[in-house]
């Protein structure tokens, strides 16, 4: 893996590069920036070439011939299917080269790795990769580089790359994965429930002063769904700036700014609300099962924030087979008037750092990554892992033969997605989830009067984290 001598090695050859180029009146391109299975001329042209430019071809891209080696893939069970098809299609005009398909789940295969390393024979040549692993992942040396920049270019449709998700996924060396999928949070809303109260679900919907606690289903105290009502108030739990953290709640009450106030008094309404009612909420083990009893049809919950694959299984699949759910994005409940927002999050797909000295291996690896987001195959990708790429337009999937509900998630993904900051991925956040969440549930023992004083636990909470977050920088 010898990263700096490789650097060295690339900088030596850029050098060699211009000096044969010294006489050609043409910008010289370093090495470093051509696709891996494709040659290093040196000099540019006006030519029509077979080389990748930022359009994609009118034909889509094509699976390149020649290709040799041979790489394991790690799949999810339910995507084996949508792989094996991936795989024949690159084998059948590249009889020469092997793929073998590792069936593991996604988070088992990082268990593996984290239990051993990247040269473990357990762990796959290409895997899934969750944005919020990248960083840790490329620090530990477990990801080889990729030519994401110009994969993207070839498959098209991503824009400005670096403004996608293909930016969070990239490091100061260079890119470690090419974007999988995009994720965030949408609204499900039950009709049934929303009928029998007299609510107009159309409209967007407050967090707080419903005349029933359950209008509502918010799990708050879990940090992946307590962000939406941060975001909306423009409250950070743990922000980073050139090296340097930071968070909201390490200041006092009275700082905080109009908007940052309103939405953090929503939440302790919210949570005063039940604490009264007496509901099972705000517990760490119990609310979720709260939050399914209320959303079937005859409870009290018409509104819930959940992500999309609530629809494969649970309360929402029973309801959406009923005829009792619609889709809204995040943006359709309000805390003090502000739409809530979620993060942009995703997967990526990466390569084991053990093979990108192997030229032939890695063109192979690439290859595969580009069938499998190849955005011709974006409706059967979507069937097969639930996944939807950030490089096809929503009609495409409007357009399609998926069922209604699907092309209603889909649709809202991208809508609270295109509204939604970068979800923060560097390793001091992993303090964030127990912090927010113990803070939070501390408020059903210390029973706080009012927003101030619920504020006083977050703050002294927040305030040791930082202490910690200083001392992973030491």
């Amino acid at each position: 893996m010898k990263r700096k001598l490789n650097v060295l090695l690339a900088l030596m050859l850029a050098l060699v590069l211009v000096l044969v180029a010294c006489g050609d009146s043409t910008p010289d391109k370093p090495a470093t920036d051509q696709p891996v299975d494709e040659p290093t001329t040196g000099e540019e042209t006006e030519e029509p070439t077979d080389e990748p430019t930022d359009e994609p071809a009118a034909e889509g891209w094509q699976i390149p011939t020649g290709l040799t080696g041979e790489i394991s893939v790690q799949t999810e069970e339910g995507w084996k299917d949508y792989y094996q098809k991936a795989v024949d299609k690159i084998i059948a005009v590249n009889p020469d080269a092997k793929i073998e398909l590792k069936e593991l789940g996604s988070f088992d295969h990082l268990d593996v790795i984290g239990s051993t390393d990247a040269s473990n024979a357990d762990v796959a040549d290409v895997f899934a990769v969750p944005a919020d692993r990248y960083n840790d992942l490329v620090d530990n040396v477990v990801l080889g580089l990729l030519p994401a920049d110009e994969m993207a270019a070839e498959l098209g449709g991503f824009g400005n790359y670096d403004d996608t998700l293909g930016g969070i996924l990239k490091s100061d060396e260079g890119y470690f994965a090419f974007p999988m999928n995009i994720e965030t949070l949408v609204t499900f809303v039950n009709t049934k429930n929303a009928e029998v109260a007299g609510v107009d679900a159309t409209m967007p919907i407050e967090l707080v002063g419903q005349e029933n606690e359950a209008t509502v289903l918010l799990p708050i105290f879990d940090a992946w769904f307590g962000v939406a009502p941060n975001n909306a108030g423009g409250i950070d739990f743990l922000a980073e700036n050139d090296g340097e953290f930071s968070s909201t709640y390490t200041g006092n009450y009275e700082e905080l700014n109009a908007d940052q106030k309103a939405a953090f008094d929503g939440m302790y309404e919210y949570w005063k609300q039940h604490n009264e009612a007496g509901t099972s909420l705000f517990d760490a083990e119990a609310g979720w099962g709260y939050i399914d009893d209320q959303f079937r049809e005859g409870g009290n919950g018409i509104i819930r924030l959940e992500g999309p694959w609530a629809t494969a299984a649970g309360v929402i699949a029973e309801e959406i087979e009923k005829g009792n759910i619609e889709v809204y994005p995040v943006s359709h409940i309000t805390v003090a008037g502000k739409p809530l927002a979620h993060w942009q999050a995703g997967w990526g797909l990466g390569i084991n750092a053990r093979i990108e000295e192997d030229e032939d291996k890695v063109a192979l690896a690439k290859a595969l990554i580009m069938e499998l987001v190849n955005p011709e195959n974006a409706v059967d990708f979507y069937k097969s892992t639930g996944k939807i790429l950030q490089n096809v337009e929503p009609a495409v999937y409007e357009d399609s033969d998926l069922s209604d509900i699907d092309k209603s998630v889909i649709a809202n993904i991208f809508e609270s997605y295109d509204v939604s900051p970068p979800r923060p991925i560097f390793k001091e956040y992993g303090q964030v989830w127990e912090t927010w969440k113990n803070a939070v549930l501390s408020w059903n023992s210390v029973n706080p009067a009012d927003p101030a004083a619920a504020y006083e636990q977050l703050q002294a909470s927040f305030t040791d984290m930082m202490t910690q977050v200083d001392a992973m920088q030491q």
